[in-house]
């Protein structure tokens, strides 16, 4: 039997395992057998017998088990016949849809297929019924119904519109969705059979629009073409594509923009009749309104504006330039003189981009009229009266030029280029307009044809280098730049060079660094020869030293390091030739022999040879980090200054010199100039003790630099321990031999040291490198201090042998500070934590009884007088310390709750109130820790510990508040003082407190409002007169500590709104009733209604008071004549505040 009969014969449902092999056996590559070539071989009636078999086959087997239990029979593993088998039956299906592929390729014109119909028609319900998945059987069926259509057969247009509706799902579905979306295009036609207002078609159309959110299809060349095409579908898909688009259009990036305008620009240009007419006024012409009428901060005005500047762009073709003369025509004109600024803004710009704007079809004379009225419209914009306007005006005019320069009268572009350089540069009421006109005139200069005319008016801007405005500067020197980029003019003629290095002194790191580029190559020619490079450095110099340092500070961001090291060398050249004579140095020489001729002398010129000094300096810090990546140019670079470093130190006393030359020998190793390292520590240890920072500061960078941070800490222990008061001889005699060795004790200037050494990251970092044993000695000896201050506490004398109270404290503060450093850089522990809390319980025990007051006779309370003070000092030195290490995030919550007890100890004291600007930054510090980033941690924080912590800061608050209070009462100026000094904490804390709405911290606001009101009361029952009821206005009208405390809250916005949140609080639970107190409470609320604050909070309040005033309102009139005039005045001042 023949293969064809054989396959023939096993197409039936009784031999289907034998139909099924021959299936297998065509997808085994390494058998002949090809099912193609069987059907083609076949004659047609033995092809319609196949396909009737088949169909009969197919029905059959979907009759057993519909693809409905294909997954349900999976799933249960269903225990039937073999026939009725998921996998058995898919199989089956599978190859009847290949065996119905193959056919469609061999169909001939003629052939009858109706039986090959009934076969793609089950396979379709089998391909709609089940779920779309790259499944093969899917797959195959999918291709199956896309042959169909395209071979133009019997029913084409089901399957088409199956297969084009699956591939549409798949490509959103699919990770690489290339190959769909192709698909997708090639049935594009498809659609053409689709009735648009068909309720059938509605998921088609949901997932057309779909297209336009996929990134994917707008990026895809198909996916535009397919996208273009749907502009063409139907007349009113149009409108709401569009829509679509506009929705997305916020969420759509500037690449994404761009496409989508490149769609619209390709739908328009295919477009015809009405499709035509439809894209222009419901898309083109929609978007032209959005960019005139749209508020330029919307999300969506940037993206409107580079739609329509697409269309602007293809100018130049008639049938752009008559779609955008007629679709402007109708809102361009008006827009251009609206009374809104940002209408007229906006028109400007699209106006002054699409000019001409003019009707090709019209004829010459007529055009030439159109454009000379629009040229009269841009040179009105210039003169607008908002500066919006005037720049966009500015930036219009200028693309004019630049664009239509030879085609333009030369009056109207020498009148355009006047009113520009001449007005507009010196608009004085608007820098935005200035900074406009240079920036825009780059844009002209980008045509060659206005150089000339521009190199004559731009001489006349030269004193806008000196603009009060940053921006305007910033725009005339990229100007310049872009000047001599095209060469256009010498840049100097523009701008002499004097006032330009006037700017480079004196202006900001933007202005700076385009002076430096535009002069880069004029004073650092790298084509040319060192020696020039000297000349020009030494000409720079005697210009301008400061435009020098500038200059040389950003030229490494203009040229190698190796121009920078070897510019460095030129100078040691030109300094080794300074100091020629009497000179043994054989390097020296030699470099004069080489360059006899070559390098500039300079005699005795201090000032230039120290400014060439700092050069240098400048220079090698801003290689520093090259050099350190190349090793060999390092070690040359040491080796030639340090060969010279030891006679530069002895030419050039002068301080000018000096100070340069400590500055180069810090760069390099202490070997390399030995002369000078051995004796700084020496220096150091005779400086004078009232020496200032400029005298000592580069001796402890070079120290610290060559590894010697050691000696420096040595030297200041020794110092600070030689200054404690000795006990007993013993110890003075162990320490005479020392005190040879140092000199003297000077413990001012050992804190001076110490306070530079940790005040720079870089000597920081070197002294805390130095490991724990000697800044743990120095940390104890810092901590001996003590002693001192107890003794200038405790005596009536002063001994002259002590040192000073002054320095005392500072050493005091420095135990803490120091404690807090090494506290950082300890990775496990808290012993420095510890020694804190052993300093807060010594202030406790020892300090604090100072603050009390002695009454027992005239000596102790004279004695009194003179320790409180001091005990403040030292107390408040050391909250100082505390509220910095909180500060820095080292506290724990034991040193919180040790602080938080002696702020505690420290207010209750006779003499505590003096320590409130001190306590007040330590709460805020601790309430700061526990502020909650939301309202879930704010619960999480409702923890015992932060409850506890914050209930205490909240209690210490309370205490200050009557403390102040008491103060104001017995000692009016002084509490007045007090009350000032405690504004900026009190500032602090309460913007902490603001951001907790619940206990314990909101109770703060509860403390304010309640002294506010306790002493605007008791002033209100002291009158005794009508006209003494007076409605305040402002915090001076005030009592002192409400006015002061007013004062905090409307410093800041959040504040103000969470105090007149907790007023509206209090007097909703009627905790305030009395008629005082509610004029009290109005009394606070029209001081705040004049600053203009907080207007819903206020109103709020305002309301609260109004339902418990009412309540007067019967008794008031009974009462006596003071409290009828409060209440009267209470309902005048409530009106007020409502009727805001």
């Amino acid at each position: 039997m023949s293969k064809r009969a054989a396959f023939l014969t096993a197409a039936c449902k009784e031999n289907v395992e034998d139909f099924l092999h021959f299936i297998q056996l065509h997808k085994d590559k390494a058998d002949p057998f090809d099912v193609e070539e069987v059907v083609q071989e076949m004659p047609r009636d033995q092809r319609q017998t196949l396909w009737g078999k088949l169909a009969s086959l197919l029905h059959d087997i979907l009759q057993e088990l519909p693809p409905e239990r294909w997954e349900k029979g999976r799933e249960e593993g269903m225990e039937v016949e073999s026939a009725a088998d998921p996998k058995h039956v898919i199989a089956v299906v599978e190859g009847v849809t290949l065996v119905a592929e193959v056919s469609l390729k061999v169909l001939q014109d003629g052939d009858t297929y109706s039986a090959l119909l009934e076969i793609t028609d089950r396979l379709h319900d089998v391909l709609v019924s089940l779920p779309v998945s790259e499944a093969p059987l899917q797959l195959h069926i999918h291709i199956l119904c896309e042959a169909w259509w395209k071979k133009d057969l019997k029913e084409k247009e089901k399957f088409g519109r199956t297969a084009f509706f699956i591939s549409l799902q798949k490509s959103f579905i699919l990770k690489k969705p290339g190959a769909e979306i192709q698909r997708v295009w090639s049935l594009h036609d498809v659609l053409l059979s689709l009735d648009y207002t068909s309720e059938d078609n509605k998921q088609i159309i949901d997932l057309l629009l779909q297209c336009f959110h996929r990134p994917i299809y707008i990026r895809n060349d198909d996916g535009k073409r397919f996208l273009v095409f749907l502009f063409s579908w139907n007349v009113d898909f149009i409108w709401v594509i569009h829509g679509t688009i506009k929705n997305q259009l916020e969420f759509y990036s500037k690449t994404m923009t761009t496409h989508i305008m490149e769609i619209y620009f390709r739908a328009w240009k295919k477009a015809s009749g009405d499709f035509l007419e439809q894209i222009e006024s419901s898309c083109i012409q929609d978007f032209m309104q959005n960019a005139i009428f749209l508020h330029r901060a919307s999300p969506v005005h940037a993206k409107v504006r580079q739609i329509v500047s697409y269309f602007h762009s293809r100018k130049g073709c008639n049938k752009v330039d008559k779609m955008l003369y007629d679709l402007y025509r109708p809102f361009l004109w008006k827009a251009l003189t609206a009374p809104n600024f940002e209408v007229r803004a906006n028109a400007t710009l699209l106006f002054t981009e699409a000019f001409p704007v003019h009707d090709p079809d019209q004829n010459n004379q007529n055009i030439d009229e159109t454009i000379q009225k629009q040229l009269d419209t841009a040179m009105s914009l210039l003169d607008d009266p908002h500066p919006t306007v005037r720049s966009n005006a500015t930036l219009g005019v200028c693309k004019i030029l630049a664009k239509c320069w030879e085609l333009l009268p030369p009056t109207i572009i020498t009148d355009f280029l006047k009113k520009l350089v001449m007005e507009l540069a010196a608009d004085s009421s608007s820098p935005d307009v200035r900074c406009s006109v240079f920036k825009c005139l780059t844009i002209v200069l980008d045509n060659t044809l206005s150089h000339p005319l521009l190199e004559k008016l731009l001489p006349t801007l030269k004193y806008s280098l000196h603009d009060n405005s940053e921006k305007v500067r910033t725009a005339f020197l990229d100007m310049l730049i872009k000047v001599k980029a095209v060469r256009a003019a010498k840049f100097w003629d523009v701008c002499n060079m004097d006032h330009l290095l006037a700017r480079l002194a004196i202006d900001s790191q933007s202005v700076s660094k385009r002076i430096v580029d535009l002069l880069f190559k004029s004073f650092f020619p790298v084509n040319e020869s060192e020696r020039e490079w000297c000349c020009r450095c030494i000409t720079l110099i005697q210009m301008n030293p400061m435009a020098a340092r500038k200059f040389y500070q950003l030229a490494h961001k203009h040229t190698a390091p190796t121009n920078i090291i070897k510019l460095m060398l030129a100078i040691r050249r030109v300094l080794n030739s300074c100091i020629q004579t009497d000179c043994d140095l054989s390097d020296i020489n030699d470099s004069n022999k080489e360059n006899s001729t070559a390098e500039p002398l300079l005699g005795k010129d201090v000032a230039v040879v120290s400014r060439l000094l700092e050069v240098v300096v400048i220079l090698w810090r801003s290689v520093e980090k090259a050099l350190k990546q190349n090793e060999e140019a390092q070690k040359y670079t040491f080796a030639k200054f340090g060969n010279v470093m030891a006679k530069y130190f002895q030419a050039f006393e002068d301080e000018q010199c000096t100070v340069p030359l400590i500055q180069l020998a810090s760069f390099m190793p202490a070997a390399a100039v030995p002369t000078f390292s051995c004796g700084v520590l020496s220096r150091l240890r005779k400086m004078d003790p009232g020496a200032v920072p400029a005298q000592y500061s580069q001796l402890l960078d070079c120290m610290c630099s060559w590894g010697q941070a050691a000696n420096i800490l040595e030297l200041v222990t020794d110092w600070l321990t030689e200054a404690l008061p000795k006990q007993g001889d013993k110890a003075n005699t162990n320490r005479k031999v020392r005190i040879l060795e140092t000199v003297e004790a000077k413990p001012d200037l050992a804190l001076a040291y110490l306070e530079y050494l940790f005040s720079h990251t870089s000597t920081r970092e070197k002294v805390l490198a130095l490991g724990e044993r000697p800044l743990k000695q120095l940390h104890t000896i810092l901590g001996n201090w003590r002693s001192v201050l107890y003794t200038h506490l405790s005596s009536t004398t002063e001994d002259p042998k002590t040192p000073s109270v002054e320095t005392a404290l500072k050493v005091f503060m420095y135990y803490g500070r120091l404690g807090a450093h090494l506290q950082h850089n300890s990775s496990e522990g808290r012993d420095y934590l510890l020694s804190l809390e052993h300093v807060a319980a010594w202030v406790a025990e020892r300090v604090l009884p100072f603050l009390a007051k002695r009454t027992n006779d005239d000596e102790e309370e004279e004695d009194s007088e003179k320790s409180q003070p001091l005990a403040a000092q030292i107390t408040e030195s050391f909250l100082t310390v505390c509220r910095d290490v909180l500060l820095v995030g080292l506290g724990d919550e034991t040193l919180k709750g040790h602080i938080l007890h002696l702020c505690s100890l420290t207010l209750l004291s006779d003499a505590g109130y003096l320590c409130i600007p001190a306590v007040l930054p330590i709460l805020k510090e601790v309430a700061d820790c526990y502020v909650p980033e939301d309202n879930n941690q704010a619960q999480d924080n409702q923890g015992d510990a932060t409850t506890v912590i914050l209930g205490v800061v909240a209690n210490i608050f309370q205490k200050i508040i009557e403390l102040l209070a008491r103060r104001l009462r017995k000692e009016p100026e002084e509490g007045k003082q007090l009350c000032q000094s405690a504004v900026p904490g009190l500032t602090g804390f309460l913007q902490v407190a603001q951001t907790w709405d619940r206990a314990p911290l909101s109770g703060v606001f509860s403390t304010v409002f309640a002294v506010i009101v306790v002493e605007k009361r008791h002033l209100l029952q002291k009158i005794t007169h009508p006209e003494e009821v007076i409605t305040p206005e402002s915090m001076e009208d005030m009592p002192p500590l409400s006015g002061v405390l007013l004062s905090v809250i409307l410093k800041v916005p959040a504040v103000t709104r969470a105090f007149l949140a907790e007023v509206s609080s209090s007097l909703d639970s009627e905790a305030i009733s009395s008629l005082n107190e509610l004029a009290a409470v109005l009394h606070v609320l029209a001081v705040i209604k004049h600053t203009g604050q907080s207007k819903a909070g206020l109103k709020s309040a305002a309301t609260s008071v109004q339902q418990q005033l009412y309540k007067h309102a019967v008794t008031s009139v009974d009462s006596r004549d003071i409290q009828r005039v409060i209440y009267e005045s209470s309902v005048k001042t409530l009106n007020e505040i409502l009727d805001l």
